[in-house]
């Protein structure tokens, strides 16, 4: 605990700071690895493919309340072997924002640190200036696989973030109760950070552990229970106790599609995301107890974000703000909309939403009646039409393709796992 890093800077891939993973500072991002996504055109629940992979990197790196991006997906029509490099290659082409991504064992996970090296120059350059993190976990009960162990060993070696978190479901792979799912999955996570520290001390390492709960009826996980928050609470307050960077979930919901549960899954787990202080959070945007990706639910959760954090942020105590000059110009009965104050100060505490409605009710049926998704969806097919990122060079481009070729011939014939 006292070799592992308190703080990690992570960096864009244009080498900017992007993130600073401390304290109770709140990080909102992306997952991996979805199986299914609800397609924007048709509302349709397909497997997913790469193509769905870029559309979301492209859609989270134009909204500016997600931090990081993941692949949110696992491409279908992509070798299995190579799905976690091309699942990378489309993200980095597409984003210029952090990356949170998987890997099947040390051998893929090679391919993809060549990948991040040609952007920033080298190994030491992308020790200097990590834009990627990696997530590995342990496997409950009480179990760290080969394969996990060398990616958590390589990461530390190579000086990459590494998110190493164990998920305990409680009564399945841990006990039912909370106290007990925690403490088991703090046991794993932090024989995880002893085994990566023993490697490298002093590499980046964000930890903590997930305890998640099952519907003994259906024997699916809940993402949302409060269960699950309660764990997460719990977890968050110990890591910062530890003074450590902690990992956690949120914007997640149980509903396979985008509806009145959604968002008020989405809603509460932000909200108390960002009141534990958890440092990574990630899967924002996730559906379908954590199986389905949708791009209108990440526009969604950018927007609850910004509505969170307006809240953390508080407001101003001053002398222009207390406005006692302006109370006493204006006096009893008079009104403020003509005074200058109001016009320097309208904006200073006003959040001001990008889809939520506040048009009358007249006015909202002449704007067309739409619903809250209607916008969301249309917004991400927006952004698709017309965002572009920051495009790589030729050159690191070339190699990012060379690197790719060179892993799809070499892992052709492997069964890889972790």
């Amino acid at each position: 605990i006292n070799s592992a890093p308190s703080r990690i800077t992570i960096f864009d891939r244009c080498g900017e700071p992007a993130m600073f993973l401390e304290g109770k500072q709140t990080n909102f991002g992306m997952g991996t690895d979805l199986p299914k996504t609800r397609d924007l055109e048709t509302d349709e629940l397909r497997p997913t493919t790469l193509k769905d992979v870029r559309e979301v990197a492209t859609v989270a790196d134009a909204l500016p309340n997600i931090d990081f991006i993941g692949s949110n997906g696992l491409p279908s029509d992509v070798e299995t072997n190579t799905m976690y490099i091309e699942s990378f290659k489309a993200q980095i082409e597409c984003s210029k924002k952090p990356i949170f991504f998987t890997a099947a064992n040390e051998k893929d996970l090679g391919y993809i640190l060549e990948m991040a090296e040609a952007i920033t120059g080298g190994k030491k350059e992308l020790a200097a200036r990590p834009f990627l993190i990696h997530y590995s976990e342990p496997t409950s009960p009480l179990t760290h696989s080969d394969g996990a162990v060398a990616k958590l060993m390589l990461c530390a070696e190579r000086g990459v973030p590494v998110n190493y978190t164990p998920a305990v479901l409680s009564g399945a792979s841990g006990p039912a109760t909370i106290a007990g799912g925690i403490v088991q999955g703090n046991a794993e996570a932090l024989s995880g950070l002893v085994i990566h520290q023993l490697t490298r001390k002093g590499s980046p390492i964000i930890t903590g552990t997930s305890v998640l709960p099952i519907d003994m009826r259906s024997t699916c996980i809940s993402y949302t229970a409060p269960q699950h928050k309660f764990a997460y609470t719990v977890i968050a307050a110990m890591y910062h106790y530890y003074n450590l960077p902690v990992w956690g979930t949120a914007g997640v919901s149980d509903s396979h599609i985008l509806d009145e549960q959604t968002a008020f899954e989405h809603a509460l787990t932000i909200y108390s995301a960002a009141l534990e202080g958890s440092n990574l959070v990630h899967d924002i945007g996730f559906m379908g107890q954590g199986l389905v990706s949708s791009s209108a639910a990440l526009v969604m959760c950018d927007e609850i974000i910004s509505y969170v954090r307006t809240m953390l942020k508080g407001f101003e105590i001053n002398d222009v703000t207390l406005a006692l000059d302006i109370i006493e110009k204006v006096g009893p009965g008079g009104n403020y909309i003509g005074e200058r104050h109001t016009y320097e100060n309208f904006k200073r505490d006003m959040w001001e939403p990008k889809l939520a409605n506040r048009l009358n009710p007249d006015n909202w049926v002449t704007a067309g009646s739409k619903t809250y998704k209607e916008k969301a969806v249309e917004k991400a097919i927006k952004i698709l039409k017309e965002h572009n990122t920051i495009p790589l060079t030729t050159e690191v481009q070339e190699k990012i393709d060379k690197t790719c070729k060179r892993a799809s011939e070499s892992l052709k014939n492997e069964y890889l796992s972790a």
